[in-house]
């Protein structure tokens, strides 16, 4: 068996590649996900910018893909259950962020300062939060 592919129990079913449901599992890959999108480099003075900024930077492509990623969060959003008003704030942070994200090199610039992907995180963080109680214990340290 290979070592390096791990893994998870989803539904009762163990498979490859499958997620993990569970609460505390959910949370961290959201802050994980979270931290790698808006604050993975640190820049001289202390500021801090993540891939999303850098992925705007490609036309077009980096767009769409940064796009889909807002949209995976919106995705996951659904499937815990949040409410579709909710789901539908997160998706129109999305759709701000990409329409903003179009406009030549202005757009490239505020992909660095509008994050809509950390308020999607967090809003989907109150929503799990709410529904399982004293799971804010878990932390993510940035590196």
């Amino acid at each position: 068996m290979n070592a390096s592919v791990a893994f998870a129990t989803v539904n009762g079913r163990a498979g490859r590649g499958a997620m993990p449901r569970d609460p505390r599992a959910i949370r961290q890959r959201l802050l994980m996900v979270e931290g790698l999108l808006e604050s993975a480099v640190r820049l001289p003075g202390g500021g801090r910018v993540g891939l999303d900024g850098f992925i705007g930077l490609v036309p077009v492509v980096g767009d769409i893909l940064s796009a889909t990623i807002g949209t995976w969060l919106v995705w996951e959003a659904h499937n815990l259950g949040m409410p579709r008003w909710r789901c539908a704030g997160m998706l129109a942070r999305v759709g701000f962020d990409t329409a903003l994200g179009a406009i030549p090199v202005a757009g490239d610039v505020m992909d660095f300062f509008y994050r809509s992907n950390t308020k999607n995180v967090k809003a989907l963080l109150r929503f799990l939060e709410e529904k399982h109680p004293g799971l804010a214990e878990v932390r993510y340290m940035h590196p």
